[in-house]
C-alpha cells in the first residue's frame, strides 16, 4: 500500500475517503483494504482510473466495482469538500487578503468565494438527496419509477443534471482564480495570496477528477446495476452476477494460468504470450477461458485487480 502513494500523492486522498488508516507498515494493499473493512477490488478500480487520468475502460473497471462501497467513497469525498477543504481555503482568504472594510475588491472576492462554496454543497446535497437516494434503492432491489414516492426520477434524468451541474462548478472555479489573479491589487501578500491560490488549483483538480468519476465509472456501474434490477423484475436476469453478489470460486489456478494472467495485465497480446510461453495461440485461448470459469472475471481491467490483490504483479508492471 505504501508504494501506491510514493507512486503517486494524489492517492493520499483516495486512501482517507476509503477510510482506510495511515501506520499500514508494509500491508498489501489486499491486507489494508481488508484491515479497515474496504472493497478491496473496488479500491483497485478507482485507483487505476485516477493513475490513468481517466483513460481506463470504465466499462470493464464498472464490471468490478461494488456499487455501495463506491457510493460510500463519493459520500466521504463530498465530506471532504463541504467540512474541511472549502473552509480551510477560506481561512487562508481572509489571511491573504485585506478584509477591511476600505478595501472593497477583497469583499467582494471573499463574496464570490462564499457564493462559490455554496455551489458545491448545492451540487453535493443534489447528489446525496437524490442521486445516492435513487442508486439506495437499487441496491435493494427496486426500479423505482419516473416519479416515484421518494420524489426521483430516472437515473438518465439525474444523471444529465448530475453533469451540467459539473461544468458550472469548473466556471465558477475558473472565474474566481481569474478575477484573484487579474483584479487584486498589487500591495497584497503576494506569499500568502499565491499559497492560497495554489490551493484552490489543486482543489479544482480534485475536484474535477472526483466530477469526473461521477460521470463515467458510477454511471457506468450505476447503469449495469439498473439493467440487472430490470432483468430481476421481468425475470429475465442471466447468471453473470455483479461484483457485488459474487460468490468466491474454491478451484485455484494453475501456475501456467497465473503466468498467462501476469502477461495479460502487462498488455500482451495472445500471439505474444504464446511466444513468451512457448506454447500455441490456442493453448493461450484454453488457458484464458479456464481463468474466466475459475474467477468469473472476463475483462483484463478485472483481471489487473485479481493479479495485484493476489500479489502476481506490481502496480508498476501494469498497463493502464
Amino acid at each position: 500500500m505504501s508504494d501506491l502513494i510514493h507512486d503517486d500523492y494524489r492517492l493520499l486522498q483516495v486512501i482517507s475517503r476509503f477510510g482506510v488508516s495511515l501506520g499500514f507498515g508494509d500491508q498489501s494493499v489486499a491486507a489494508a483494504c481488508k484491515g479497515s473493512g474496504v472493497d478491496t477490488a473496488t479500491f483497485l478500480a478507482v485507483v487505476n482510473f485516477i493513475k490513468s487520468e481517466g483513460h481506463a475502460p470504465v466499462d470493464e473497471l464498472a464490471e468490478e466495482v461494488s456499487v455501495a462501497e463506491l457510493m460510500r467513497y463519493l459520500q466521504r469525498s463530498h465530506s471532504y469538500f463541504i467540512d474541511f477543504r472549502l473552509p480551510a481555503i477560506r481561512r487562508k482568504l481572509i489571511e491573504a487578503i485585506d478584509c477591511s472594510a476600505k478595501n472593497q475588491i477583497a469583499f467582494l472576492i471573499l463574496k464570490f468565494y462564499d457564493e462559490y462554496a455554496a455551489e458545491v454543497q448545492r451540487h453535493m446535497a443534489y447528489e446525496n438527496d437524490h442521486i445516492h437516494t435513487y442508486v439506495q434503492q437499487l441496491l435493494e432491489g427496486q426500479l423505482p419509477s419516473e416519479k416515484g414516492d421518494s420524489g426521483t426520477a430516472t437515473y438518465s434524468v439525474l444523471a444529465h443534471q448530475h453533469h451540467d451541474n459539473h461544468a458550472s462548478l469548473t466556471k465558477s472555479s475558473h472565474e474566481l482564480k481569474s478575477i484573484i489573479i487579474k483584479y487584486y491589487p498589487s500591495d497584497s501578500d503576494t506569499q500568502r495570496l499565491a499559497d492560497t491560490l495554489m490551493d484552490i488549483y489543486i482543489m479544482e483538480e480534485d475536484l474535477f477528477s472526483h466530477c469526473y468519476l461521477e460521470d463515467t465509472l458510477f454511471a457506468e456501474a450505476v447503469h449495469q446495476l439498473e439493467e440487472e434490477v430490470r432483468e430481476k423484475a421481468s425475470g429475465t436476469s442471466s447468471p453473470t452476477r455483479r461484483h457485488d453478489e459474487t460468490e468466491p470460486t474454491t478451484e485455484e489456478l494453475s501456475e501456467r494460468e497465473k503466468e498467462v494472467i501476469c502477461h495479460v495485465v502487462r498488455g500482451l497480446s495472445n500471439k505474444e504470450i504464446a511466444e513468451k510461453l512457448f506454447i500455441s495461440t490456442n493453448t493461450v485461448m484454453t488457458h484464458r477461458r479456464n481463468i474466466a470459469r475459475k474467477t468469473q472475471i472476463h475483462s483484463p481491467a478485472g483481471l489487473t485487480i485479481y493479479a495485484i490483490v493476489n500479489g502476481l504483479v506490481n502496480l508498476d508492471e501494469v498497463k493502464l
